[in-house]
């Protein structure tokens, strides 16, 4: 595969071959970011599980300190009061049925989904449309809640999703280059903090495998992660 002369670049910039302290790979991750938009910073992290197995599943939410850096489009599926409360709170979309309807008809311009409990009967019936897309609400990520008002706080703030995929990888944006390295380092160990906390019961040997940082376009860059 040939790589542009900005990608060359910025390889020139590290040590492909060196695990670098968090400090120092989060500033050549940024320092490699070399586009001429404000690229995204992201994590994966690969982990010594066996994601087959429902007891090695690794899945949380959380708020980054400085957020994402990304405007995200929330959907709110309520009736009544909970569905002004959403309005109140910034929901981008707030509807019922119209809105089921509207995404059967293939319609998906919205990053998350926010619903009530009581709602989820009529959600459900998306779950073959959503669930591929990442977009189908859960208790387990926040987004199946009384309090509309709290979750759509939170998803406006920057809360991530981080789960385990089928090759027991985790990835997960932590900001924009823009961010700078020092906040970009807070939400780095943030997440770290977070995934190292959600280690299975049974998850047996090495849990933490590899850690990689990379900008969308840049080289990943190996980290030695210490945990504390």
């Amino acid at each position: 595969m040939k790589r542009g002369k900005k990608y060359q670049d910025s390889v020139k910039l590290y040590d492909k071959t060196r695990a670098y302290e968090s400090q120092e790979a989060v500033a050549l991750a940024v320092d490699t970011a070399k586009a001429k938009f404000d690229e995204t910073i992201e994590l994966s992290i690969k982990l010594g599980v066996d994601p087959r197995h429902a007891d090695q599943q690794v899945r949380g939410v959380i708020v980054l300190p400085h957020g994402t850096g990304k405007t995200v489009r929330v959907l709110v599926i309520a009736k009544g009061a909970k569905a002004d409360e959403a309005q109140a709170a910034g929901a981008d979309f707030v509807g019922a049925e119209d809105m089921i309807a509207k995404i059967q008809g293939g319609w998906f311009d919205f990053d998350t989904c926010v619903t009530t409990p009581d709602m989820m009967g009529l959600v459900g019936r998306l779950g073959k449309l959503l669930g591929p897309k990442g977009l189908m609400p859960t208790p387990k990520s926040g987004t199946v809640t009384m309090d509309v008002a709290k979750a759509i706080r939170d998803i406006k703030a920057g809360k991530v999703e981080y789960r385990v995929d089928k090759t027991a990888i985790v990835h997960v944006p932590i900001g924009k280059k823009s961010f700078g390295a020092e906040k970009l380092l807070d939400n780095f160990n943030a997440l770290m903090e977070a995934v190292v906390k959600a280690k299975p019961a049974a998850a047996k040997g090495q849990y933490l495998r590899s850690v990689t940082l990379a900008s969308t376009m840049g080289p990943g860059i190996k980290v030695n992660y210490k945990q504390n």
